[in-house]
């Protein structure tokens, strides 16, 4: 799950790392009054994607004419960044803070090293720009330092991280007090990723998080209901967020075939193979080893809903999933959505028998998958042609 920067710069200050003031308006009249306490002000947009300055979502202000002005122009706007995709995304909120004056810029992030089976924090000197563009021209100047999660910290990493930024004195103290608010924050609250970017020395020569990302486990939620309190629909994909209602893991892709499975690997198995027959997966859809027909059925409208979908692949390989349970899934939801594109199913596993029983004797014109592969050369094919059931 995604937070706002005016949420992960609260979260960050309660877990007292020094960020600006800042005040999030809501209209460009609450701009302008925010803005009147600053000598001069940042208007930020407040959407789920990075890139916003280059997009036109950051802008100075200087006074409150200036900032209801600017504001007016940024409210209702359609941000595009290079992580929007070019539906871009909608400003509704601006974060009003303070301009600040500083020297230099630097990157910071603690994040997982699933690889090492530990944390990582990551930093640099090349902060203010995109940290994978840093990676792929200038790797050597991104420095990354592993701890356990459970000894946290310890004082030779962040001198470590001190000494790659070249800070001393007194700086190397703020430095590991903020490295340690940021692994108890990231520990704490389940995150996936807290990223300062940029890290700013400031004129009068103090650390501040001048613009700040966090991410949070999705699983984890359960035990933090206060951050599931922040999360915004508006910032999500439709498709999504209905789905995650309904306990469906799902990701909206480019392609036109729609895929229903059950689990995360043949999920991914089943785009592997969609695209090695040629063809483009329109989605990733997991329905879960406990699927119900209500399940399904939402399935089906998600994937529908998708007016790129051309086909439909369902590949089910039944272990705690019942493959005559999914069987009266997929009839139900033909019979009562119409469905009329065509629509490919390959099941395999328990009850698999019943289930291909279910589907020959319901009189729809649904295409039986011998294998995988199968279902997979038809589904493609499907598309292509444009056929209908």
């Amino acid at each position: 799950m995604k937070i706002h920067e005016y949420q992960a710069k609260e979260l960050l200050a309660k877990y007292g790392a020094p960020v600006p003031r800042g005040t999030l308006a809501h209209t460009p009249d609450e701009a302008a009054a925010a803005a009147a306490i600053y000598p001069a002000a940042v208007l930020k947009a407040q959407v789920h994607s990075g890139g916003r300055g280059k997009a036109g979502g950051v802008k100075l202000v200087h006074g409150q004419a200036e900032a209801r002005e600017t504001a007016a122009g940024m409210f209702g706007m359609r941000l595009i960044t290079k992580q929007s995709g070019p539906a871009g995304k909608i400003v509704r909120k601006l974060l009003v803070t303070e301009a600040i004056d500083y020297s230099d810029e630097y990157y910071l992030a603690v994040t997982g090293d699933n690889e090492n089976a530990c944390l990582a924090i990551i930093v640099s000197a090349e902060g203010g720009t995109e940290i994978e563009v840093t990676a792929k021209i200038s790797p050597e100047k991104i420095t990354r330092i592993g701890l356990s999660p459970i000894e946290g910290l310890n004082s030779d990493q962040a001198a470590f991280a001190a000494d790659t930024l070249e800070l001393s004195g007194g700086l190397k103290d703020e430095l590991a007090s903020l490295l340690q608010s940021l692994v108890r924050l990231y520990l704490e609250k389940d995150c996936t990723l807290v990223e300062i970017n940029p890290l700013v020395l400031t004129k009068e020569h103090h650390l501040l998080c001048l613009d700040a990302k966090i991410n949070f486990d999705d699983n984890a939620l359960f035990r933090h209901p206060e951050l599931a309190e922040l999360r915004d629909i508006d910032e999500e994909d439709p498709k999504e967020y209905l789905a995650s209602g309904y306990g469906l893991s799902y990701i909206r892709l480019d392609g036109d075939i729609g895929c229903l499975v059950n689990g995360a690997g043949l999920a991914m198995a089943t785009m592997d193979i969609i695209k090695s027959c040629g063809g483009e997966p329109a989605n990733f859809l997991d329905v879960g080893g406990g699927a119900t027909k209500e399940k399904v059925k939402a399935a089906f409208e998600i994937l529908l809903s998708d007016e790129n979908v051309r086909a439909i692949f369902v590949n089910i390989f039944g272990g705690i999933m019942k493959c005559d349970v999914i069987a009266d899934g997929v009839v139900s939801a033909v019979r009562e959505m119409g469905i009329s594109i065509p629509l490919i199913v390959r099941l395999e596993g328990t009850n698999s028998a019943e289930g291909k029983k279910i589907l020959s004797g319901s009189g729809l014109s649904i295409i039986a998958a011998e294998n995988m592969a199968d279902g997979a050369r038809k589904a493609v094919a499907a598309a292509k042609g444009g056929a209908h059931i």
